[in-house]
């Protein structure tokens, strides 16, 4: 019986100390290249500037994801631009009244424009970085937003397009929670902490890492009426 106790005893001990051991880290990225960075702020300008076509051809209302009649969420924003980034025959191969995952959906899902592609990190075949605000106070809230009746604060003031902390699949609704009382999740996925914002007129900027979040909040919502300080954020 004390040799079957020791024989048991010894294999635990080891599985304790491999448990213990500590996980091996990923090695870090390299520094951002100046490529990496022009090559995102030329995506976002080209998504922003989508955005603001899809709002001229529709009657100021700016492209959000879609759901069905009864509020079931189908596809994301980034496939309703599709035909103002070059890209209408891959729109047309969308089931646009079925979810994103569908087994006809999903099988577009690899077919990603590589404007959307992240330019620097390894994501999951299919995953963006870029990503707008949703929730009440943001642009895109409860209502349909309308360009730029919707944007009293101003077009340069305000953030339309934002480099994610966490990439999405590019075809599903989902993007970045917002309610200005609860901390910002998590920013800047593709460049350690920075980020790039595409605004509602069009332009692009670079924010630094440790940006004042109560200025990044006006920069989100477009009728807070507050002044925007946007030194606070500018890299």
């Amino acid at each position: 019986m004390r040799a079957l106790l020791v024989s048991l005893v010894v294999p635990l001990a080891l599985l304790s100390a491999a448990a213990a051991a500590p996980v091996p880290k990923a090695d870090p990225l390299p520094p951002a290249t100046e490529a990496q960075l022009k090559a995102s702020r030329d995506n976002l300008e080209r998504i922003t500037l989508a955005c603001i076509n899809y709002a001229d051809a529709n009657n100021g209302q700016m492209a959000t994801n879609t759901a069905d009649k009864d509020g079931n969420p189908l596809l994301s924003w980034r496939v309703a631009i599709l035909p103002y980034v070059e890209q209408a025959n891959l729109y047309k191969q969308f089931k646009r009244d079925e979810p994103w995952d569908s087994d006809h959906n999903k099988k577009l899902v690899e077919k990603m424009p590589k404007l959307y592609a992240p330019v620097r990190v390894q994501a999951r075949a299919g995953e963006t970085f870029y990503q707008v605000f949703a929730g009440p106070g943001a642009l895109f809230g409860p209502k349909q937003p309308l360009f730029p009746t919707s944007i009293p604060d101003g077009t340069s003031n305000t953030g339309l397009v934002f480099e994610a902390g966490d990439p999405v699949p590019w075809s599903k609704p989902s993007d970045l929670p917002f309610n200005e009382k609860i901390p910002l999740p998590k920013l800047g996925g593709l460049f350690d902490g920075e980020l790039h914002v595409g605004m509602c007129d069009g332009s692009v900027f670079r924010v630094k890492k440790d940006f004042d979040a109560g200025e990044m909040k006006k920069l989100i919502m477009p009728a807070d009426g507050n002044v925007l300080d946007i030194d606070k954020l500018r890299k």
